[in-house]
């Protein structure tokens, strides 16, 4: 007759029979909440400090449970820790571990506390490194943007709309604008920490505690502003778990943006740049090939991390208060999302870094397209003062021309320009320059060298480059 299975001990007397396997295996969640040992590790050495505090257990308790809570730390920094999945999650592991280290004593700490608080306090300490990292990250990429602009500020390149060519801009000038999109994903991963500061540790289950505790001292152990307000709300709370989806959703957006146009700017058809081998690939088949595969790849995970953000938005959706079990569903995307945009960025930076500019194939773009047509019509208003779309109808005239004759704005002769508008004069030659065009966008935030050179200035300013 085959032994019957015993009732997992961490779940008390009222069960006398262990759960099937196939409820084992998808009621386990050690094979991905073990990320969280450092955390949980912390959280319980501030919660048996506190204990020993409020006279809850005595000092040599709490003493004794830190020293070995400290050793299984060490176990698992070394690799020898034995999890396992009969114990479920990482919280069992490491309880169950303690008391093969220090005996009955290890039972103390969970006084005063539930795997309910345990768990979002350890997953909150783990999303606020996490966010520390990605703004760490996302600084180092700003000033590399920053360091290639400063180098560019002269560079000019067809500046795209509907990625037709519309108007000359700065290379520094296009490299900023990546800035300010993740200057603001900095802020929201601020705004994120700002929000989660404070400590859900002493809710227990739902309901709080009868026993004495000090949800200030644990909060303050745990580097929280202050402890969270309502037990019901902190127990189902994972608003700070969607920021950091969200908010890694934002900013997966800007370097796919950023990936796309590297991708672009490699081409054949533009040439505007050139990457080292360390960050393109061959063909396996066809010799001659570079291919951009590190932003490429970018570019592909970002759907993978709105999916993340798309699972545990639907997984929140309908859950009544308190704790239900779908909320160990919240781990793995916030896992996966934090290390595939925390890779993202560091490839980031490091194209940018490689980048070589080919600043004479990006000048030569601006041939094409008519780019300076929008300074034709300015040089109408501004020194005729005729009416803006008066003037607009005119310089679609004079484009009509130069495409008829298959020729650049600035080739136009005087006399065929004059019987379009007879008010124009040499002048317009200068207008036409593309070098000129830059240097006139000198309105707050345009791309003329000199509001460039001051935005790099309080760019570099605000993030210590």
């Amino acid at each position: 007759m085959a032994q019957q299975k015993k009732p997992n001990t961490m779940w008390g007397g009222h069960f006398s029979k262990a759960p099937d396997q196939i409820m084992q295996e998808i009621n386990a969640s050690i094979s991905f909440d073990k990320n969280l040992y450092k955390e949980d590790i912390k959280g319980s050495i501030a919660h048996s400090k506190m204990l020993a505090k409020q006279n809850i257990i005595t000092q040599t308790e709490a003493e004794e449970i830190a020293k070995g809570l400290n050793h299984i730390e060490g176990e698992i920094d070394s690799g020898i820790f034995q999890f396992s999945e009969a114990l479920e999650d990482i919280h069992m592991n490491i309880e169950s571990r303690l008391k093969e280290i220090i005996g009955d004593v290890a039972g103390k700490l969970h006084t005063a506390r539930s795997r309910n608080d345990q768990v979002i306090t350890d997953f909150r300490l783990f999303v606020r490194t996490t966010n520390n990292q990605i703004i760490s990250l996302i600084t180092g990429l700003i000033n590399s943007l920053i360091k290639k602009a400063e180098s560019n500020i002269d560079t000019i390149l067809p500046g795209y709309t509907h990625l037709q060519v519309a108007q000359p801009v700065s290379l520094a000038h296009h490299f900023m604008a990546y800035v300010e999109m993740l200057g603001r994903d900095i802020s929201r991963f601020e705004d994120s920490n700002n929000r989660l500061d404070e400590s859900p540790l002493g809710v227990a289950a739902l309901a709080g505690t009868s026993f004495p505790i000090d949800r200030d001292f644990t909060a303050n152990e745990l580097g929280f502003s202050k402890p969270t307000e309502n037990s019901l709300d902190t127990v189902s709370d994972r608003d700070f778990a969607l920021d950091l989806l969200s908010n890694s959703s934002i900013c997966m957006s800007h370097l796919s943006r950023l990936s796309e146009e590297i991708v672009l700017w490699m081409s054949q058809s533009f040439k505007f740049i050139t990457l080292s081998d360390a960050y393109t690939t061959g063909s396996s088949i066809m010799p001659q090939k570079r291919n951009p595969d590190a932003a490429e790849l970018i570019r592909g995970k970002t759907g993978r991390v709105y999916g993340n953000l798309i699972t545990l938005l639907t997984v929140m959706k309908a859950l009544p208060l308190a704790y239900s079990k779908d909320l160990q569903e919240d781990k793995e995307p916030v896992f996966d999302s934090s290390n595939t945009i925390i890779i993202a960025l560091k490839v980031a930076s490091a194209m940018v870094d490689d980048m070589k500019i080919n600043d004479d194939n990006m000048l030569n773009a601006t041939n094409t397209g008519f780019i300076t047509a929008t300074d034709l019509a300015d040089y109408l208003v501004r020194e005729f003062k005729i009416p803006f779309r008066n003037a607009h109808h005119i310089t679609g005239k004079i484009v009509k021309l130069a495409e008829e004759k298959k020729c650049g704005l600035d080739e136009i002769k005087l006399e065929e320009l004059q019987k379009i508008e007879p008010k124009i004069n040499n002048d317009i030659y200068q207008i036409l320059k593309t070098e000129n065009s830059l240097n006139t966008r000198s309105s707050y935030g345009g791309t003329s060298p000199k509001t460039v050179t001051e935005a790099i200035i309080r760019a570099k300013n605000k993030y210590n480059n």
